[in-house]
């Protein structure tokens, strides 16, 4: 029993300083590197970490959309219903020579504003209130000195 421990002991001193054993550990088996194993598994974790930032910022943006989108709705019907009244000054089919009339009464200093009533016409609104009273005295200032045939529409 002596004999082969002493063997046994004989062999690892002798193959400790071998290049082998250095390189692949004993037996062949190469111990694993605890510095290295560790960084890749921190460099994993900032990939991981990374891809999360990003997939927030994506849901982030989009939350921002959706609320402008929302927020736009909300100040159109707002303005839909503020200002229900419009002087029209005129009413086209043919949205070209409604933009062509819209273009002319900007030329001339109204700031228009093209509408759509039912699915067919395009009205050219010169100016807009909130209420009925201030529409309809301005309308008739409006015929004696811009459009005669001038008109008050209320949206509904």
């Amino acid at each position: 029993m002596r004999k082969f421990i002493f063997i046994l002991f004989a062999i690892s001193i002798a193959f400790s300083s071998c290049k082998f054993v250095k390189e692949k550990g004993w037996f062949g088996l190469k111990n694993a590197d605890t510095m290295d194993a560790y960084l890749r598994k921190q460099d994993s974790l900032h990939i991981a970490d990374s891809i999360s930032k990003v997939i927030a910022k994506q849901k982030a943006i989009e939350q921002a959309r959706q609320d402008s989108i929302y927020n736009a709705e909300q100040e159109r019907l707002e303005r839909l219903t503020r200002f229900r009244y419009h002087i029209v000054v005129g009413s086209f089919i043919t949205p070209q020579f409604a933009d062509e009339w819209s273009v002319y009464y900007n030329s001339i200093g109204y700031g228009t504003e093209i509408l759509k009533a039912g699915n067919e016409f395009n009205l050219v609104c010169a100016r807009k209130y909130d209420n009925m009273k201030d529409a309809l005295i301005d309308l008739g200032h409006f015929k004696d000195t811009v459009q005669i045939d001038a008109w008050v529409y209320i949206d509904e």
